[in-house]
């Protein structure tokens, strides 16, 4: 259950971002075969973005939740990550208010397909994701 902080301490630990979808992320080794596997199974179409070593898959599940599968080799405990996306942009801002509380950085910013992302742990150590478009700011301040 999500339990607000009282006023007071969100001064002293100001998250300053409001996801606007949230995305399992995968690795596959195959996303042709993963593709066919989901639509199969689940009737799942999923889009086939970028191109190369960049390409991706990607299927809307609801207004804000999403599925991905990324090129790569499965490990378990590295996949899935449950990946916030910040629609208007601060990753830099909302990885140093996480890191305050209590995550661990796995991965800082960098680059995404598209965009900026980075991995982190939460305190139980569960990976989690963010992600911005390409086009907003690192930063809001």
């Amino acid at each position: 259950m999500y339990r607000r902080l009282p006023a007071h301490d969100q001064k002293d630990h100001p998250m300053p971002f409001r996801p606007s979808e949230t995305c399992l992320v995968y690795h596959s080794a195959d996303l042709d075969r993963t593709a066919r596997f989901y639509r199969e199974a689940f009737d799942i179409d999923f889009e086939k973005r970028g191109s190369g070593r960049d390409a991706f898959l990607f299927a809307r599940l609801g207004p804000d939740f999403s599925i991905s599968f990324n090129q790569g080799q499965p490990e378990v405990g590295k996949s899935p990550i449950m990946t916030f996306t910040l629609a208007d942009g601060g990753i830099a801002d909302a990885v140093s208010a996480l890191a305050a509380n209590g995550a661990t950085i796995v991965a800082p910013v960098g680059a995404a397909p598209q965009g900026h992302g980075a991995v982190l742990l939460d305190p139980d150590r569960h990976r989690l994701g963010l992600y911005q478009p390409a086009s907003k700011p690192l930063s809001l301040r």
